[in-house]
């Protein structure tokens, strides 16, 4: 496996890790179809919303901050995933929304920056 990858999973780990302690319940990881992926989906049990979430993980700012994203910049195919995803789950009576869950790698340390709403 290559560092990008390693980086990655770790970064969806620590996100997934974060959201179970506050509050949030993991239904679904790295949900792909035709139009694309998302990698975490999880119910916000405060809110009751289904939340699509991109994790977006950076062990440095070489290629940018996370919030800049080609993939963010361009929603329309998250849109699709997300709408392919509940016509496939029949899930039509829940408030959803897509956050952003950042990870900034450093060492042994990081920090997590959730971004809620960001469509």
């Amino acid at each position: 496996m290559n560092f990008r990858k390693e980086v990655k999973i770790w970064g969806e780990n620590l996100a997934s890790k974060y959201l179970e302690d506050h509050n949030y319940e993991i239904i679904d990881r790295n949900f792909s179809c035709q139009k694309g992926e998302v990698d975490l989906i999880a119910k916000d049990r405060k809110k009751e919303e289904l939340v699509f979430i991109e994790v977006k993980t950076r062990s440095d700012l070489k290629y940018g901050n996370p919030y800049d994203s080609e993939s963010l910049k361009k929603p329309k195919p998250i849109k699709q995933v997300i709408q392919y995803y509940i016509y496939k789950n029949q899930i039509y009576h829940i408030a959803i929304r897509l956050d952003l869950i950042e990870v900034h790698i450093k060492k042994t340390n990081y920090k997590i920056n959730h971004i809620q709403k960001i469509l």
